[in-house]
């Protein structure tokens, strides 16, 4: 299946139906009097957030969607039929937002959010509605509401744990298929991800998600390379895992350009916690190791964990600090939807 975050669609509620003129005509009953039933309501567009998509794929496929509209009033005091409400199913971490792409309409994060996008029209009043004691034969009925029509977007933003930064090549695929049954793509040339991958990974029984997103380059704020489009899906991450090519002969250039990529893109992306590894060191002999981690933690500011995918040395080590922050951020989340009970004597 093909991997989309990003959809144009275009909705409209239905109208509702108008109401009915009419007038009680029946043998031997000389004053009748208006009967005119009212309009049914137009159905509704509603989003919500379900379970078992992980895409926006469906939205390619089918950009209009059209609630239907109310049924027009009756004689006899009929009312015409609502109109039926239209779902669009989305995965959970959908923003809506508006024509413009910045405003956000809703953040349907958990499962089972809904919104109301587009509510439908009320039902035109029929002439039974107007009948007073001042106008008994009233000869005339509201029409119906118009639906509401607008152009919205839909961005999937991905729920992991964790997220994978890095320049291409820094081995993010590879430290994935290494931890996880998902099996990313990994060539030798730059830009072998194209696409946001996720894998479920486990440590000491513990289970995380971890999301790798294509590689950052230079000037990836500006729309070089595949450009800072996929950094939405890290920005709900718990601990960002930063992964450094050990083989690199600019390492630290490496590591500066993704620290001021996250700093351009902004937001709270920068302020995450974030764990630094140096990578393929399986590559690397005893005295590099050592010269890189220290030159690199004068840099960071902070402690450098060392890896290899592919040997599998330090591996269990990163992902014992990767579920330390992950538990530490699931704690803090708790207690702040725990609400306080009421005092009672």
């Amino acid at each position: 299946m093909k991997f989309l975050d990003l959809a144009k669609v275009y909705i409209r509620s239905g109208a509702g139906g108008n109401g009915a003129v009419s007038f009680r005509r029946e043998k031997f009953i000389e004053y009748g009097g208006p009967d005119g039933g009212d309009g049914g309501r137009g159905g509704s567009v509603i989003v919500e957030a379900v379970d078992g998509l992980n895409t926006l794929i469906d939205f390619r496929y089918q950009q209009h969607f059209f609630a239907q509209n109310g049924k027009s009033g009756m004689g006899n005091q009929r009312s015409g039929a609502n109109g039926e409400d239209i779902l669009l199913r989305v995965p959970a971490g959908t923003e809506i937002l508006d024509e413009d792409q910045e405003t956000v309409i809703a953040d349907l994060s958990t499962l089972g959010d809904r919104v109301v996008l587009a509510k439908g029209g009320n039902g035109g009043f029929g002439n039974l509605h107007f009948k007073s004691s001042t106008n008994q034969a009233p000869r005339h009925a509201n029409p119906g509401q118009a639906g509401i029509e607008r152009t919205i977007w839909l961005r999937l933003k991905l729920i992991a744990d964790a997220g994978l930064l890095g320049l291409p090549n820094a081995g993010k695929s590879t430290f994935l298929s290494a931890t996880s049954n998902a099996r990313p793509k990994i060539a030798d040339y730059p830009f072998t991800t194209l696409h946001p991958n996720l894998g479920v990974v486990g440590i000491d029984g513990v289970e995380f998600v971890v999301a790798d997103i294509p590689g950052l380059i230079e000037g990836a704020h500006e729309g070089r390379g595949l450009g800072d489009l996929f950094l939405g899906h890290v920005e709900r991450c718990a601990v960002l895992l930063h992964l450094v090519d050990g083989t690199s002969t600019s390492f630290l250039d490496d590591y500066q350009t993704i620290i001021d990529e996250l700093e351009a893109y902004g937001g709270d992306l920068a302020a995450k916690p974030r764990i630094t590894v140096l990578n393929k060191i399986d590559a690397l002999d005893d005295e590099e190791k050592e010269f890189y981690k220290t030159e690199l933690e004068r840099v960071s500011g902070g402690t450098v964990l060392l890896m290899s995918s592919v040997s599998r040395d330090g591996l269990d080590t990163v992902l014992r600090a990767l579920r330390a922050q992950i538990d530490d951020d699931r704690i803090r989340l708790k207690k702040s939807q725990e609400v306080e009970e009421p005092w009672q004597p």
